[in-house]
């Protein structure tokens, strides 16, 4: 049997693989896709349970969401891809019989849509954040980095099966895919992707130590970046997925789409509302003291203020006491206050009409 060749002229004419997309283990079939495939998701679990911390979350955390998001994330490329698909002659082949329905679960076959793969990673996430009381936003943050991570490495497994290839072209890095009657030369689109995906992974990984505001951040511009690159790379493939009998690319207008709205909503949260790294749910444990904090300060001012109601009170009646006024704040009546005083000057002269000094008469 002829064992297929990938050569890359720009590393040399001698420079030819030749491999078989699988290796047998005790008679078993053992395809490099799928090892590679585990590598990178393995990988990918690594770094997000380590840094799981960091984003307020704990190692149990990530395994319990990845419990539920991996099998639905399966379930939902497999259906993606076959959902979409069609022959060269335009029909799709899953839904042409009833014993065609068996190839669906054939998932072994190859065919798997990553946006699938996405969205049903994302509804088990919400799941599981849901059940364990925890962020989805902090948890779709670690979770973006992880799937850049993934993809960077999965796309290899392309690769090897001599898949998800581009256009011919002439370029100094083509590929070369050899065949029985000629060597045909394309974009090798599965290492635009994965070089694509590596630099996004730095860039958030890096952006993600210092210049983080807000939970959802991060899946955002993973969002956002990973778009923008498979509107690129979607339009030079040859194995898109369409939508019906269009000339439109199921991948490239969901690509599209998915990086405006990312853009527009990471623009939005972040000079319009403004968030501040205290909301992260990294730092709930820190807001809550901040909280508790305040609420203590207002206590006390709301005791100074009332204690110190409560003194102007007692000043205002000792006030009021020596001044000699009415306790309740109303002075005496001046009529009688005059009548008062009248009185008392008339008191003296009453006196001396009745005690007058005898008269002093010489004898």
């Amino acid at each position: 049997m002829e064992i297929p060749g990938i050569t890359f002229p720009m590393l040399g004419d001698e420079f030819i693989l030749n491999f078989m997309p699988y290796f047998t283990i005790f008679g078993w079939k053992i395809y490099w896709y799928g090892v590679i495939i585990a590598v990178g998701f393995l990988l990918a679990v690594l770094y997000t349970t380590k840094r799981a911390p960091v984003f307020g979350l704990t190692e149990d955390d990530m395994i319990d969401t990845l419990i539920w998001a991996v099998p639905l994330g399966i379930i939902c490329a497999r259906l993606y891809y076959v959902i979409f698909y069609r022959d060269s002659e335009g029909v799709n082949p899953y839904f042409d019989g009833v014993d065609d329905l068996k190839d669906i679960i054939r998932i072994w076959n190859g065919g798997l849509a990553i946006y699938g793969g996405v969205i049903g990673g994302v509804a088990g996430m919400i799941l599981a954040t849901r059940m364990k009381k925890i962020r989805t936003r902090a948890v779709a943050d670690i979770s973006g980095l992880g799937l850049l991570i993934g993809q960077a490495i999965g796309r290899w497994g392309n690769f090897t099966n001599r898949e998800a290839f581009g256009g011919t072209t002439t370029l100094p890095w083509k590929m070369g895919l050899k065949y029985s009657y000629g060597t045909f030369y394309h974009h090798p689109t599965f290492l635009y992707e994965s070089l694509w995906n590596a630099l996004g992974f730095v860039i958030l990984h890096c952006w993600s130590k210092k210049h983080r505001r807000f939970d959802g951040e991060l899946f955002l511009g993973y969002l956002a970046w990973y778009g923008l690159g498979r509107v690129w790379i979607e339009g030079l493939r040859t194995d898109s997925l369409y939508l019906g009998s269009s000339n439109l690319r199921i991948s490239q207008l969901v690509a599209g789409l998915t990086f405006l709205v990312s853009l527009g909503i990471l623009l939005y949260v972040r000079f319009f509302r403004h968030p501040e790294p205290e909301d992260l749910w990294v730092n709930r444990d820190k807001k809550a003291q901040i909280l508790e904090q305040e609420r203590l300060e207002q206590e006390q001012r709301q005791t100074e203020a009332a204690e110190e109601a409560v003194d102007t009170e007692m000043n205002d009646a000792f006030r009021i006491l020596k001044s000699g006024a009415d306790p309740e704040g109303m002075t005496a009546d001046p009529v009688v206050e005059q009548v008062e005083v009248r009185e008392a000057a008339e008191e003296p002269a009453e006196e001396a009409t009745e005690n007058p000094e005898p008269d002093k008469t010489e004898d």
